[in-house]
């Protein structure tokens, strides 16, 4: 297999594409996909025509992802901007789909990237920034999940848990603004509630209805980024609220405690404060202690640290971050907002450019600018 070929060529390939018709986010996608597929076949099979082979099948991934993409949006077309109250039928083809693509052939990680990009319409840079992985990494991950469920029957559906980590994924991609998926997590978490008895499901269909409940505040006219503590919370969606808060009790009632009840715990207590000043932190810190102890996730660290510097200091919250890695997605971010809470608007500023040059999508990178600018302009005057 020669890498240095493969990578001479792409540049032209993906030209091809876009040249044929494609946009140039999916013809990266594409070439992508076609890249993985190169090193699977060609040490055994390699082509007279490197060029042209590459180009064939990317263009088929293109047309493959173009009509699941055109299939999905038929779907969304069907939602309502906002999702309505109330039970829902329990027959979706949608999730049924998800509960195929999560196949017990699968890894629950490979089983929810594939969902994601066959099913979800994410493209593969989108859950590759969800896994905190390189998108080749992601690219592979997603080919040989392909490659594992080929030719298998699809009569032993996957498990609940791999679903609903791909539905809160779904939700989250669209909660950011990237893609407007939210509404839809949310129909098919609520067809799922009314289909199963589970209080993890309950959990993560109270957490997106509190999460979403807040949407239209959290851009300003001009669509800047409006932080939860400047959000209007007379604009918070209280029915939204109500509904979900009343699940989230019904489900903790179970003592079975699972991540997506614990994070819709911390959202309702933010729902409930009446003021950002009002917020319970003292319990909002002890719902991440039990959330970090069901996951052990570092991003769950990582937001506990701001619990910690809202419950017990900015410096408590400095040192829980030290334990931290600083290569994590908004590290800068949550150190430049304890470092100006301690007082050290200098090594805030700085953080909050170093944030802003690593944000993800552009309101952040807005914001976190504005406030590194607010910070250098307040210590010139």
């Amino acid at each position: 297999m020669d890498e240095v070929l493969l990578r001479d060529l792409t540049p032209a390939v993906l030209g091809i594409l876009v040249r044929r018709g494609a946009d140039f986010a999916a013809a990266e996608d594409a070439v992508q996909d076609a890249l993985v597929e190169a090193v699977r076949v060609w040490p055994g099979d390699p082509p007279r025509d490197p060029k042209g082979w590459l180009v064939t099948v990317a263009w088929r991934r293109f047309l493959d992802g173009t009509r699941a993409d055109a299939a999905r949006r038929r779907r969304e077309d069907v939602v309502d901007t906002e999702p309505a109250p109330g039970p829902a039928p329990p027959v979706d083809d949608t999730l049924q789909l998800y509960f195929l693509c999560a196949h017990p052939s699968l890894t629950p990680s490979s089983a929810v990237a594939l969902t994601l990009r066959a099913v979800g319409g994410l493209t593969t840079r989108q859950i590759a920034q969800a896994y905190l992985v390189p998108e080749a990494t992601m690219a592979q991950r997603i080919s040989r999940a392909k490659r594992t469920i080929a030719g298998v029957r699809f009569d032993r559906p996957g498990d609940v848990a791999t679903v609903l980590r791909t539905l809160y994924l779904v939700f989250n991609e669209g909660y950011s603004g990237a893609v407007d998926l939210a509404a839809e997590a949310i129909r098919l978490t609520r067809r799922l509630a009314a289909a199963i008895d589970h209080p993890e499901v309950a959990g993560l269909l109270a957490l997106m209805l509190l999460h979403h409940a807040r949407r239209a505040s959290r851009t300003g006219p001009d669509g800047g980024l409006v932080p939860l503590a400047e959000q209007d919370r007379g604009r918070w969606d209280t029915g939204a609220i109500a509904e979900g808060v009343a699940i989230l009790q019904a489900a903790l009632a179970r003592d079975r405690l699972g991540e997506f009840q614990a994070q819709a715990a911390i959202a309702a207590l933010h729902a409930d404060a009446p003021t950002a000043a009002e917020t319970d932190w003292v319990q909002i810190l002890e719902w991440y202690d039990e959330l970090a102890r069901l996951t052990d996730s570092p991003v769950v660290r990582l937001n506990r640290a701001v619990a910690v510097g809202e419950a017990d200091g900015p410096r408590a919250g400095l040192a829980a971050l030290a334990a931290l890695e600083e290569s994590l997605p908004r590290y800068a971010a949550v150190a430049a907002y304890l470092h100006e809470r301690d007082g050290d608007p200098v090594t805030a500023a700085q953080l909050y450019a170093e944030a802003a040059r690593k944000a993800s999508n552009l309101a952040e990178r807005d914001h976190l600018t504005r406030q590194a600018a607010r910070l250098n302009a307040r210590r010139r005057r």
